[in-house]
């Protein structure tokens, strides 16, 4: 029957066409003096990141309208001569809770309905990594890790990724880093070997996790000349001004942030500290856990294999046969030793958050001795 059908589909369907012959194609060669600059084998590793000032200002606000703390997205552009311009990029839904498989599929049709209607107005559409948000500079997680060992795999040249720090920005300081995975932890990667043997091997430490691209920020020229002039001072027109209205700027230099005494920043800097210890601590406590399950199995297993083997000398000393040697895996489950990704994870936010709250109290420190000084005189 269902031979009988698939003849009766492969009947219905219409003859095969002869494949036209292609035409010659009527490009030009690539010049010699562009050879290197065009890069269609990707031979040209990536060096150095450039950021659109357009592509900056989308982050910006899709972070801080952001509900949840990490925003992420996608970066379009294409690599040149060794440096990765990123023109364009779009944000990402984000999913609450566990991410799921229907969660999943949902991001990819949306990510690819996008990148269809960019295609359809000659936009740029090529992906060429993710950006994502993140606070006080702690941003080691394992979706992180994960996204761009996939990226990693799949994009030209690996890939980057764009880290945005939230909590500079609201301080008028606007963080934007570039980062790729190192090829050390790419290995241990692909072999889900996170043991301390791999990690000894591979000399891997949370500072070695990602390896640091250098950025820049690039913007239009008529549009920095237009800012600059909106922020020059200019004087005031009118005859009779107040002293302080004589010169004024169309955008005035906001000094509540860069002269703000509060401490909130410090308070909420050492909290995130004091919790990622005590994460840190529970998962030292868990792998130590783990270490005396498995020293308490091996010394089973040792102890069972030494017991066999003075039972088989005494039989072989009464003219008896040996006993059959055993599998030992059967007999004892000695657990795999676990994973130390997270313990490196969680040390790269401590030392995140360690560094934020240097510049942070070093910076604070500084404005209240220019207050106290400013009191006195």
């Amino acid at each position: 029957m269902a031979t009988s059908m698939a003849a009766a589909l492969a009947a219905s369907l219409p003859a095969p066409q002869a494949a036209p012959t292609p035409a010659a194609p009527t490009h030009d060669v690539i010049p010699a003096s562009m050879s290197k600059v065009i890069d269609i084998e990707a031979e040209i590793p990536v060096t150095s990141v450039q950021l659109d000032g357009l592509v900056v200002s989308k982050i910006i606000k899709h972070s801080s309208d952001s509900a949840s703390h990490t925003a992420h997205g996608l970066l379009l552009g294409l690599d040149l001569d060794g440096t990765l311009e990123i023109s364009g990029s779009f944000p990402l839904p984000h999913n609450s809770g566990d991410e799921d498989d229907r969660s999943s599929k949902t991001t990819g049709r949306y990510q690819a309905s996008v990148l269809r209607s960019l295609k359809e107005v000659r936009a740029d559409d090529s992906v060429v990594g993710f950006y994502q948000s993140t606070t006080m500079g702690a941003f080691f997680s394992h979706t992180l890790v994960d996204t761009q060992a996939i990226h990693q795999d799949k994009l030209r040249h690996g890939g980057i990724v764009i880290v945005h720090d939230v909590s500079q920005t609201t301080r008028g300081n606007a963080s934007f880093r570039a980062f790729r995975l190192s090829r050390e932890f790419l290995n241990a990667y692909r072999k889900n070997s996170f043991s301390a043997r791999s990690l000894i091997s591979n000399k891997l430490t949370f500072s070695s996790l990602l390896e640091e691209v250098p950025l820049k920020i690039r913007t239009n020229p008529l549009l920095s000349a237009f800012i600059e002039t909106l922020t020059e001072p200019h004087r005031s027109t009118l005859p009779q001004a107040h002293p302080s209205e004589t010169f004024s700027a169309a955008v005035p230099p906001l000094y509540s942030t860069s002269l703000d005494l509060g401490n909130a920043a410090l308070t909420k800097n050492l909290e995130h500290v004091i919790e990622t210890m005590d994460s840190y601590k529970t998962e030292e406590g868990n792998l130590a856990y783990h270490a005396r399950q498995i020293a308490r199995e091996k010394a089973r297993a040792e102890s069972y294999v030494a017991k066999r083997k003075e039972e088989n000398a005494s039989r072989v000393a009464q003219g008896l046969a040996p006993l059959p040697e055993e599998d030992i895996s059967r007999l004892f489950k000695i657990p795999p030793e676990p994973s130390r990704l997270e313990s490196l994870l969680l040390l790269g936010q401590v030392d995140a958050y360690a560094k934020t709250l240097e510049g942070t109290s070093s910076t604070t420190l500084v404005k209240m001795y220019a207050a106290k000084a400013s009191s006195e005189i």
